[in-house]
């Protein structure tokens, strides 16, 4: 049986959200994003025709587009209206995977003979669109690459069917970057290399792909030619996500209980970055010597960076460390967890902070969790 995968899209949905709360918004450039020295979360297609896109400085989108509305986002408001249109979507399919906040993988195969694939999509589609007033645009192929690569030429608002017999002569003409696993500086290779279209790149000796960019060279081949067997992964909320530690000796060292901490909130902030949550809601949890436990938490801004969560970490435990007295374990949870697109609070964060962070998070992932790390969070 032939797959039936479709792959949905919310169109610039930060940017669509605020055009619900504000109508004055409809048709004007909008940039969703920190302050002066943050970075573009989200833009509307207004302001990208000046050449605004995500993750650009705001300093320099507003040079671009000076009369463009910035705007402080709001994950809290982005998290529910996902939530709203996850439900939609769940009621009517059989299997979907929630791959970020507002990109969705829907597994169709064998329901066209009940239904068409692509009216069935279509109408889900309609139907977001009349519920939330969220505009969305999808695409249905045979496999999550094609209908990904698709969704994206079908934006704004756009729906698309590439079926199996026109798969190569959809992705032939388009350039190699539209394929999801080739970043900026794979796509600098393939650039240099003369290695523009996905065409050129399909017909490639696997053997030289490899040789090129590693491992993946095969993977990156099989895209290019429209092969992808990825299951769509049926979609479940992770509710929390959580260490302990316990002391091998009991200890009233503040300093070395700090430190652990440090090092545990770390190790949580980069868990949270690879599965691409924010979280909301902080607990600490300590347990004395007579195994009395106490436990304090916290609501905050969405988030997943290091210093933020930290801070809030060290002041949730200065409040529950409240008896003199020496302490086994202490504990972190983070809750209350939204599946967002971004590594970092780009609401609040630098340009220069969340460089950083990916910088690390590179390193973590090619060495090793413990090969780079805050000074704070090592024992001394």
């Amino acid at each position: 049986m032939e797959r039936a995968i479709a792959h949905m899209d919310l169109d610039t949905f930060f940017v669509s959200c605020e055009r619900l709360k504000n109508s004055a918004l409809e048709k004007s450039p909008v940039i969703v994003g920190g302050g002066d020295r943050g970075v573009v979360a989200s833009c509307s297609y207004e302001a990208r025709y000046f050449g605004v896109r995500s993750a650009m400085p705001i300093k320099m989108a507003l040079r671009l587009c000076p009369e463009a509305k910035v705007i402080k986002g709001d994950m809290e408001y982005y998290s529910n209206m996902s939530h709203t249109v996850t439900e939609i979507i769940k009621e009517k399919v059989p299997v979907l995977e929630k791959a970020s906040i507002d990109e969705f993988y829907m597994d169709l195969s064998g329901m066209d003979q009940f239904f068409g694939c692509y009216q069935w999509t279509t109408e889900i589609a309609e139907s977001i669109l009349k519920n939330t007033g969220l505009p969305i645009s999808f695409a249905l192929s045979t496999n999550k690459t094609v209908s990904k690569i698709g969704t994206g030429e079908s934006k704004p608002l756009g729906k698309l069917e590439v079926t199996a017999p026109n798969i190569q002569n959809f992705l032939n003409p388009l350039s190699v970057r539209k394929i999801p696993m080739v970043g900026p500086e794979t796509f600098q290779l393939f650039s240099r290399l003369g290695i523009k279209t996905i065409k050129t790149l399909s017909e490639m000796p696997v053997e030289v792909l490899q040789q090129l960019v590693g491992k993946n060279g095969h993977t990156l081949w099989k895209k290019a030619n429209g092969i992808d067997e990825t299951p769509v992964i049926p979609y479940s909320e992770r509710k929390s996500i959580s260490t302990e530690n316990t002391f091998s000796q009991d200890t009233i060292d503040i300093h070395q209980i700090k430190c652990v901490l440090s090092g545990m909130v770390e190790q949580l902030a980069f868990q949270l970055r690879q599965e691409k949550w924010l979280t909301s809601t902080i607990s600490v949890k300590i347990r004395y010597s007579n195994f009395d436990t106490e436990t304090k938490q916290c609501k905050i801004p969405y988030t997943s960076a290091d210093h933020t969560l930290l801070k809030y970490v060290l002041e949730l435990f200065k409040k529950v460390y409240t008896r003199r007295m020496r302490i086994r374990l202490i504990g972190i949870k983070f809750t209350g967890l939204v599946h967002g697109c971004h590594q970092m609070n780009l609401f609040d964060d630098t340009e220069e902070l969340i460089s950083l962070y990916q910088t690390m998070d590179k390193i973590k992932n090619r060495f090793g969790t413990s090969s780079v790390g805050r000074a704070s969070g090592l024992l001394k």
